[in-house]
């Protein structure tokens, strides 16, 4: 089987623009990755400072905190299953597409669904993203009386 030069390089051309979705998902990994780190290190914090206080009200807060960042950690995990998913169907777009164009196949159809699938796959983690974020933004209670 001979490979037609110019169907290789626009088979190259297809694939390439789907490469810029891939950085973007990488990035947001790499955003979501971070924030779950601090929340494992804050939820850390909380249980040690719990074991050693006798405190109730702190108790109560610690522990409302808790629930709060476990919430948050499966919202971030969740954020980064959609992102691998939404890199793995990238991937195969890209690999449909290349193989489409280079051997004649008629596989138009799976690079379409593929990407698309892709796509909404990176706009639920976008979206858990946000949720993450709100919920964070909600604890930004300092329990600090107020003084005015």
């Amino acid at each position: 089987m001979i490979l037609d030069s110019d169907a290789v390089t626009h088979g190259i051309q297809l694939a390439v623009a789907p490469v810029f979705l891939l950085t973007a998902v990488s990035g947001m990994i790499g955003a979501i990755a971070g924030r779950l780190a601090r929340i494992i290190d804050r939820a850390r914090l909380l249980e040690d400072r719990a074991r050693e206080s006798t405190d109730d009200d702190f108790l109560e807060r610690a522990f409302h905190e808790l629930r709060e960042l476990r919430l948050r950690g499966r919202l971030a995990n969740g954020g980064i299953a959609l992102l691998t998913l939404c890199a793995f169907l990238i991937g195969l777009t890209i690999i449909v597409l290349f193989v489409g164009e280079t051997t004649g196949f008629q596989i138009s159809r799976w690079a379409v669904g593929g990407f698309l699938a892709g796509v909404v796959s990176f706009l639920l983690a976008l979206l858990s993203f946000l949720t993450e974020t709100i919920i964070a933004s909600r604890l930004l209670n300092f329990q600090m009386p107020d003084r005015g």
